[in-house]
């Protein structure tokens, strides 16, 4: 039987769940039983779907949004790096070496290579499933991105290769066998018995039923954190749930510091169903300018003596984030608080040509890039951290798989440009598998006692509200971009931690509002839990980390510091965060 999306949790339970399985009474929970759960739904979660089930497995696949709409899959728009070598030669050792040189150090090179080795057999079964990749002389094309040695990211068009993927793995998955839907399912907590995954407890939205979900193997496909910061590229819902979730089944994070922000996200006009880091290809292409607020181009104050062929100067994304930073840290930044990007000096059809009916578009949202500059700041784009995984993608708990940006390790301190989408697919379909290859030898070892803190948590009356969640979420948010940004000190991080420890002494250990149908005070309460936990797992090793690296830069530690070529764990013991630190291949353990 085909399966659409699933809304309602006892629509599934009538379809999957025997009916003496149906319902704990004893806690007023309804419960499902499948063979795979996978929490998250965007692209490296349909993927996994999409190959636990080719294994034979029965798979729940689950989303607090609707499937295969949230997530950051959806709004990339950008381009997928691969080896294909269909119009330059390639090699995924090449792709490879590129990866690792990004990383600066710390990438684990067995997901790495998983990523560069797999990409190409991805991308050409996405074709074959009629994807849309752009094509030139019959070949997919691909176009050269910073930090490859070659033309190597392919793409369906700049502007929606994103949708155009999530809407092809939407399609098949309409098409596949054994795959149930559910969205507007909050995943609360991963249950673990006897040290190895065995099911979940959920909240369904829109009813505020508590859910139990026994399965014999469980994949966290969660996406990011982005969500930690005021300014983002991503969608609301990645706050960082996934690693929140493997803490606390005892999974270990890694790289947790790496956070990278893209230099020129659109801040103002307002701009409705458009990536905010669209810009950066136009401003190569077209020698955007970078102005301040009494209309000074800047980029020469931060640029080295380097040159473009036309002798202009044009910073590099680390570069254009810092200048962008100190113009607004200076009071010379523009209203919304960043800069303005400005094409006034390009002649009008040299826009159009460039941005084609992007041009018809912009117009909508109320831009004409000919006749005034927009307003570009740094935004949180993508994590580098993650769940630590094996080269299966288990983690340290058996039973326990992540995949896509949810897993930390592959991209070391710096993501490779077009590598995020590659990795969705790459490390989605191995996740998938591997966790239908467990359930199909083991046998379920569900017990609602490992559900019962959980199931307890959403059950109870719920306490007197002691501030509004959702203001506290805002807070959070300003904690982490004016204190753990891309630029970091000892005060600063002192400051954030400080901060964050307080955040996370008022909320409590337990709701303030109880779960009756749609509440949104308790979702509110239930992610701010999971973001200062998520937070502080930032924070803790961006101050021990004491150089500058990728995307971890320190204002008091400028310069790489070759002792800390190091990964730095964080685990959860006794509701305490605890850091601990492995040498990389090559590296030793700083003091």
């Amino acid at each position: 039987m085909r399966c659409g999306d699933v809304h309602g949790v006892e629509e599934v339970m009538e379809t999957m769940v025997s009916p003496s399985t149906a319902r704990d009474t004893s806690r007023d929970a309804s419960h499902l039983a499948t063979d795979v759960l996978i929490i998250g739904a965007g692209g490296a979660g349909m993927y996994a779907a999409l190959e636990a089930a080719r294994e034979g497995a029965s798979v729940l696949l689950a989303d607090r949004s609707l499937i295969g709409r949230g997530g950051a899959t959806v709004m990339a728009q950008m381009t997928v790096a691969a080896a294909l070598g269909e119009q330059t030669p390639d090699h995924w050792e090449h792709h490879l070496a590129d990866t690792l040189a990004a990383g600066r150090g710390l990438c684990n090179p067995a997901l790495a290579a998983l990523l560069c080795e797999d990409g190409p057999r991805r991308l050409r079964e996405m074709d074959a499933w009629k994807v849309g990749w752009a094509r030139e002389d019959g070949h997919i094309k691909q176009a050269q991105a910073p930090g490859h040695d070659r033309p190597r990211c392919a793409y369906v068009d700049f502007l929606a290769t994103g949708p155009a993927v999530s809407r092809t793995l939407r399609t098949q998955l309409n098409n596949a066998n054994g795959i149930r839907r559910v969205g507007d399912l909050a995943i609360i907590d991963i249950a673990v018995r006897d040290g190895a995954a065995c099911g979940a407890t959920a909240l369904h939205l829109t009813s505020g039923d508590v859910v139990t979900i026994a399965a014999k193997a469980v994949v966290i496909a969660t996406g990011g954190l982005t969500r930690l910061y005021r300014r983002n590229s991503a969608s609301s819902n990645m706050s960082g749930d996934g690693y929140a979730l493997a803490l606390r089944a005892g999974a270990e994070l890694i790289d947790m510091e790496f956070v990278q922000f893209f230099p020129i996200g659109h801040l103002a006009p307002r701009l409705v169903g458009m990536d905010p880091i669209m810009w950066d290809p136009f401003r190569y292409k077209l020698g955007g300018k970078l102005l301040n607020a009494d209309m000074r181009e800047f980029e020469e104050d931060y640029a080295t003596r380097d040159k473009r062929s036309d002798g202009r100067y044009v910073l590099t994304r680390d570069l254009a984030t810092y200048a962008i930073t100190k113009e607004v840290e200076a009071g010379r930044g523009s209203p919304a608080g960043g800069a303005y990007l400005s094409f006034q000096h390009v002649p009008e059809a040299d826009i159009r040509r460039a941005f084609g009916p992007v041009v018809d578009r912009l117009a909508a949202n109320g831009i004409d890039l000919a006749r005034a500059p927009v307003e570009v700041a740094p935004i949180a784009h993508y994590h580098m951290g993650g769940v630590r995984v094996d080269a299966e993608l288990e983690t340290a708990v058996p039973g326990l798989y992540a995949c896509g940006e949810a897993v930390g390790g592959a991209n070391g301190a710096n993501r490779l440009s077009g590598n995020a989408i590659t990795e969705a697919f790459v490390f989605g379909a191995r996740a998938g598998r591997n966790a239908a290859r467990r359930a199909a030898r083991v046998s379920s070892a569900w017990s609602s006692e490992a559900a019962r803190p959980a199931v307890d948590l959403l059950s109870g009356t719920g306490s007197e509200p002691q501030s509004n969640p959702a203001a506290l979420i805002g807070d959070l948010q300003a904690l982490m971009a004016d204190f753990v940004g891309p630029f970091r000190t000892d005060d600063k991080l002192g400051r954030a931690i400080a901060g964050l420890a307080a955040l996370r002494q008022q909320i409590g250990d337990g709701p303030w509002v109880s779960s009756s149908g749609y509440n949104i005070a308790l979702l509110d309460w239930l992610d701010l839990r999971n973001m200062v936990l998520v937070a502080q797992s930032v924070a803790l090793p961006a101050l021990a980390r004491t150089e500058s690296r990728g995307a971890h830069q320190r204002e008091d530690h400028p310069g790489l510091d070759e002792t800390w070529t190091i990964n730095q764990m964080i685990s959860l013991s006794d509701g305490e965060l605890r850091l601990t630190r492995n040498a990389t291949p090559g590296g030793k353990a700083a003091a």
